[in-house]
C-alpha cells in the first residue's frame, strides 16, 4: 500500500495544500503553495508509533519531514493550514489492520526518540514527585538553559520571555515589552525606595526596570542557573549593583519578607494548579499590609482540567499547567488576597509570538549554529502554534493585581484609578 493511499482512506476532506512521501505517492490538490514532505521511513515510524502531534513533532525535529512554503522558525501558516483542513476520521478495525499490513509491520518498532524530547511525565517520577523543588528545577533547566545567545537573537535587546503589552499599532516589540514592564509598575504603584520581589524573574527585566525607572530596591528569583549569571552581569553593567539583585534560588527559599509588591510574570504556568493555594499563600505572607501582588501568566479560556499536549509537554513546558483566570482569583481570594483588578492580553501574546517567530527567521542561520537545527525547528514550531492558540482563544494571557488589605481593611488603593486603565 502507498503511504498516500493510506493517508487518502481516512481523511474526511480535500486538503489544498500537499502531502508528498517517500514511496513517491502524494495526496492534495496543491492549490495552496505549501507542501508538506515525509523523506524516509523514520519519519513514518515516527508517525505511526505516537499518532497526532508528538509524531509529527518527532519527525518533524529530526527532519524527517520538511514543509515547503514556510520558514522552519516561522512554520505558522503551515500550522494554520493544517489546522483547519487536516481532518480524519477513525479507521475501522478491519481498516487498521489494512493500513499496518500494507505499510508493512516493521514500521511499528518505535525509532529513537529525539534528543530535545523529554521522558514522559510518569518516567519523570525518578526526579520527585510532581512540582517537587528537585523536580521543577529540571524541568526549568529543560526550557531555560538552552542558550542565553539564542534567547538573545529570539527575544530580542529586552531580553524578555513573557506577553509583551502593545501600546499601540505600530509599537515594535522592544516598546511593547517596556511598556509592559512600565504597566506593571504602575499596577503596583511603586515609588522610590520601596522593596520589590520578582518570583521567576527571568533575565531579570523586571528587577532591572524597576530599579533603574522607579528606583526601587528589587530582589529576583529563578531557578535557572543561565538565566542567573546572565541577569547578574546585566545588573553589574548598568550600575544597577546598588538597588537591583537576581539570586539563583527557588522562589520559596527567598526569606526575606515584608516587601511593597511583589511581581510573578510568567511562574504560575510552571507550579502546578494543586500548589495554588501554598503559592498565594506564600507571596502573601512575604508582602507588608497593603502590598501588592500582580500575578501574570498564560490562563485557559475556561476554569475546567485540561492536561496539556504531549508536545508542549516533551518539547517546552515539562509538568506546565494551565488553567483559567477564574481559578486564579478564586486561589488568590481563598488565602486572603483582595483581587481589585483583572485583564486579558491574549491578541498581545499572539502579537510577542509572532515577533519572536520573525526574529528567529532573521537569525537562524546563528540560532542553528548555537544550539542545532533540531532544537531550533522546536522553537519554531512551539512559537507558531502558540500564536495561532492565542489567536483562536484557546489560551489567554491575564494579569490579576491583588493586594494584602490590612486587619482594619485598608487596602491603600485611592477610590478611583485610571494610572494603568
Amino acid at each position: 500500500m502507498k503511504i498516500g493511499d493510506a493517508l487518502g482512506m481516512l481523511l474526511t476532506q480535500e486538503l489544498p495544500g500537499r502531502f508528498t512521501f517517500y514511496d513517491g505517492s502524494s495526496v492534495g490538490t496543491g492549490e495552496v503553495p505549501i507542501t508538506v514532505n515525509l523523506k524516509n521511513r523514520r519519519g513514518l515510524a515516527y508517525l505511526l508509533t505516537a499518532p497526532g502531534d508528538l509524531g509529527l513533532a518527532r519527525a518533524y525535529v529530526m527532519g524527517d519531514l520538511d514543509i515547503e512554503g514556510v520558514h522552519p522558525g516561522d512554520p505558522y501558516d503551515a500550522l494554520v493550514l493544517l489546522y483547519r483542513n487536516l481532518k480524519f476520521r477513525a479507521p475501522t478495525p478491519a481498516e487498521a489492520l489494512q493500513i499496518v499490513r500494507g505499510l508493512g509491520w516493521s514500521n511499528l518498532k518505535p525509532p529513537p526518540i529525539p534528543p530535545q524530547e523529554t521522558l514522559p511525565r510518569w518516567r519523570r517520577t525518578v526526579e520527585g514527585l510532581r512540582h517537587s523543588m528537585g523536580r521543577d528545577a529540571e524541568a526549568i533547566h529543560h526550557h531555560y538553559d538552552v542558550s542565553n545567545r539564542f534567547y538573545e537573537m529570539v527575544l530580542g535587546p529586552s531580553m524578555t520571555y513573557t506577553c509583551a503589552v502593545y501600546p499601540h499599532e505600530g509599537a515594535t516589540l522592544e516598546e511593547a515589552q517596556n511598556y509592559k514592564y512600565d504597566l506593571i509598575a504602575r499596577k503596583l504603584d511603586l515609588k522610590p525606595g520601596m522593596r520589590l520581589l520578582d518570583v521567576g524573574c527571568g533575565w531579570g527585566g523586571m528587577v532591572r526596570f524597576a530599579a533603574r525607572e522607579y528606583g526601587v530596591k528589587a530582589l529576583g528569583a529563578t531557578l535557572s542557573v543561565e538565566q542567573a549569571s546572565w541577569a547578574k552581569e546585566a545588573i553589574d553593567r548598568e550600575g544597577l549593583a546598588n538597588l537591583a539583585e537576581v539570586r539563583h534560588s527557588d522562589y520559596r527559599d527567598v526569606l526575606e519578607s515584608d516587601f511593597d509588591a511583589i511581581s510573578s510574570i510568567g511562574l504560575t504556568e510552571h507550579i502546578g494548579v494543586r500548589q495554588y493555594p501554598a503559592y498565594f499563600g506564600f507571596l502573601k505572607d512575604k508582602l507588608r499590609p497593603q502590598g501588592r501582588l500582580l500575578n501574570h501568566c498564560i490562563t485557559r479560556p475556561h476554569n475546567r482540567k485540561q492536561e496539556t499536549g504531549a508536545f508542549i509537554d516533551r518539547y517546552v513546558f515539562p509538568d506546565g499547567e494551565l488553567t483559567g483566570v477564574g481559578r486564579i482569583i478564586t486561589e488568590a481570594q481563598d488565602v486572603g488576597l483582595e483581587v481589585m483588578h483583572a485583564e486579558n492580553f491574549r491578541l498581545h501574546y499572539m502579537r510577542t509570538c509572532a515577533a519572536w517567530g520573525q526574529n528567529l527567521v532573521d537569525n537562524w542561520d546563528e540560532c542553528v549554529a548555537e544550539v542545532g537545527e533540531g532544537t531550533a525547528r522546536v522553537w519554531g514550531l512551539y512559537m507558531a502554534g502558540s500564536r495561532m492558540g492565542f489567536e483562536l482563544n484557546e489560551i489567554e494571557l491575564d494579569h490579576v493585581l491583588a493586594v494584602k488589605t490590612g486587619s482594619d481593611g485598608v487596602d491603600g488603593f485611592p477610590l478611583r484609578s485610571n494610572d494603568f486603565l
